[in-house]
């Protein structure tokens, strides 16, 4: 019998029925999680237990042990959470295995989401899961994520949730070898850890310690990484597409292997002393990417916003054979008159414009590495050539001119030419040969390591939504090789099935860490103010929108810097100056090369 509309049967089924269409609409992503909460006394031993099953991960581990939950009481603007700490034995028992040391922060008050927060640099420490994403925002424990990250398997610099890549724009730089905290990188178990398997393994750690704390994984699922967490959080759109709904990544490395390479190279090409690109020479190679790109947008005010018609310019590989973009710079019968000159008037020797033109245009492989990629795109014309060591001021050893006490080359990546390819911590990364007998270990270490597989089809046809940022400016990731994969994406899926889950964003002039200024003397020689280029966007309140409200961003996004903005544009489109005033979004339009 139907009941009544005043019956208390009647209202028993209206309220069954609007439970019902809630989470219909929840499931559609229709409407916000509904929250659970974790009180003091869950967090314990008892209830999220001292172990994980190590059928409970879906990467290889020999074990996964837990230490006893710790319950952080609320202070400020930090939520009461409880975290939880581990560690994964790897299969490997040789003395250069490590573990996967990772952590999860369970906050009190839990929103049904979760977030996956990618390191930087080399890793070697748990990244501090107790940030936020974005200027302006609360934690992201205090907007009711579960939080989790590892050191991606091996240890440098303590065990514990502090340091890495939460909110950390930017990488520290790398100081002498040491041997002994150096010798997991002859493990290849522990180099597969770092470019792919502790996400994995992270990932599935965490998800058993949500569904112990509040009995159901999380309805959302995220990750957030810049730089090395870049590289990560493209790694998992590609390798692991239904763990997540929702992906940020800024500045992402790309084509790991590669990258700790590049460095090398320039080195090894600077090996004759006349091919030695000096300091001396920065504002003059700066002075002719702004001669010949400024005005390329439109406006004459030092920046370089056209960067793929300014690419083009200077990378020789494009156009016509026998180009040489630095006629302009050479000196007079291939002879500097005044090597000691530092402005921008100063002239180039043949030796050094071969060197530039080797930094600024991609460079080709002697064979293709994973994923058929034949080349590493390098660096993009900026303003700041010198920046991450680009520009040397001393002589390594095995150069020409060297002292016999000269330093080996180091750098941010330089263990990853020691350890990983040349197997011994002590070598000299200089004697690398392209092409020579570590060019089969170059191809196996770029299955491990390269994010650049273009297919995203299951993670697009799983309803995930992807959201990358870069800078041109970059001097420690490679803007060419970020370049060079957002198109192999477009080559590979086509411009619509991209645009339906995906935006490639591009901030010119900015850093490794997306902010910049305008260089002090624009393409006309002319001072100008030195203004800083709009950056700031809501990263979380984008992908959290696109994810959960099916609102898609814009094919471009509006920045911000102080009173300043700009729009910021979609791959390959750049902001072109149209009418206006210069720091004012309507004054310029994103415009196909």
């Amino acid at each position: 019998m139907i009941p009544d509309r005043s019956s208390a049967g009647f209202a028993l089924l209206a309220l069954a029925l609007m439970s019902i269409f809630a989470l219909d609409a929840q499931q559609a992503g229709n409407a916000p999680p509904t929250g659970k909460i974790l009180a003091e006394a869950d967090c314990s031993a008892a209830k999220l237990g001292s172990e994980i099953p190590v059928n409970a991960i879906g990467e290889p581990v020999s074990a996964v042990t837990l230490s006893a939950p710790q319950w952080h009481v609320e202070t400020g603007d930090s939520p009461a959470y409880c975290s939880v700490e581990g560690s994964m034995a790897p299969v490997d028992k040789s003395p250069t295995a490590r573990p996967i040391r990772f952590a999860v922060a369970l906050p009190a008050s839990w929103s049904r989401r979760g977030a996956q927060l990618g390191g930087g640099g080399m890793n070697g420490m748990i990244p501090m899961l107790t940030g936020g994403i974005g200027r302006g925002r609360p934690t992201l424990p205090a907007q009711g994520f579960a939080t989790y990250g590892s050191d991606s398997g091996h240890q440098t610099g303590g065990f514990g949730m502090r340091g890495g890549g939460l909110g950390m724009r930017g990488a520290p730089g790398r100081g002498a070898p040491n041997p002994a905290a150096d010798q997991w990188a002859l493990n290849d178990e522990a180099i597969a850890n770092l470019g792919y398997m502790q996400l994995k393994k992270t990932h599935d750690a965490a998800m058993v310690l949500m569904e112990r704390a509040y009995g159901e994984r999380p309805r959302y699922n995220y990750f957030f990484g810049t730089s090395q967490g870049g590289r990560e959080a493209l790694t998992v759109a590609q390798r692991y597409p239904a763990d997540y709904d929702g992906i940020a990544a800024e500045v992402p490395i790309v084509n790991f292997s590669t990258l700790m390479l590049a460095p090398e190279l320039i080195r090894i090409q600077e090996r004759p002393l006349a091919n030695w690109v000096t300091p001396a020479k920065v504002n003059a190679v700066r002075g002719e990417f702004m001669r010949q790109c400024d005005k390329l947008d439109g406006l004459a005010d030092g920046v370089i916003n056209n960067y793929m018609a300014c690419r083009a310019i200077f990378d020789v590989r494009q156009g016509p054979p026998n180009r040489n973009p630095w006629a302009a710079k050479r000196c007079p019968n291939n002879v500097d008159p005044n090597p000691q000159d530092t402005s921008a008037a100063a002239c180039l020797t043949d030796g050094q414009i071969a060197t530039l033109e080797m930094v600024y245009s991609s460079y080709v492989f002697a064979t293709p590495l994973v994923n058929g990629v034949r080349s590493f795109g390098m660096w993009l014309p900026n303003a700041d050539p010198s920046g991450s060591g680009l520009i040397a001021g001393v002589r390594y050893r095995g150069q020409e001119g060297a002292a016999e006490n000269a330093p080996m080359h180091s750098h941010l990546g330089a263990l990853g030419v020691t350890g990983f390819l040349m197997r011994d911590v002590t070598a000299n990364p200089m004697d690398y040969v392209e092409g020579g007998p570590l060019n089969q270990r170059r191809v196996q270490l770029s299955a491990m390591l390269d994010s650049t597989n273009p297919d995203l089809t299951a993670f697009r046809k799983r309803g995930g939504k992807l959201i990358v940022v870069i800078g041109t400016n970059d001097a420690l990731a490679s803007p060419g090789a970020q370049l060079a994969y957002y198109q192999s994406v477009l080559d590979k899926m086509g411009r619509a099935a991209v645009d339906s889950f995906a935006r490639f964003f591009v901030l010119p002039q900015t850093g490794h860490g997306l902010s910049g200024t305008a260089y002090n003397t624009d393409g006309d020689g002319k001072p100008v103010a030195v203004q800083p280029i709009p950056n700031t966007y809501d990263r979380l309140g984008l992908i959290m929108d696109w994810v959960e409200n099916g609102k898609s961003p814009g094919k471009s996004v509006t920045v911000t810097a102080g009173d300043r903005s700009m729009p910021m544009c979609s791959y390959p489109e750049y902001p072109k100056y149209s009418s206006g005033p210069a720091g004012s979004a309507g004054s310029y339009a994103c415009a196909a090369q």
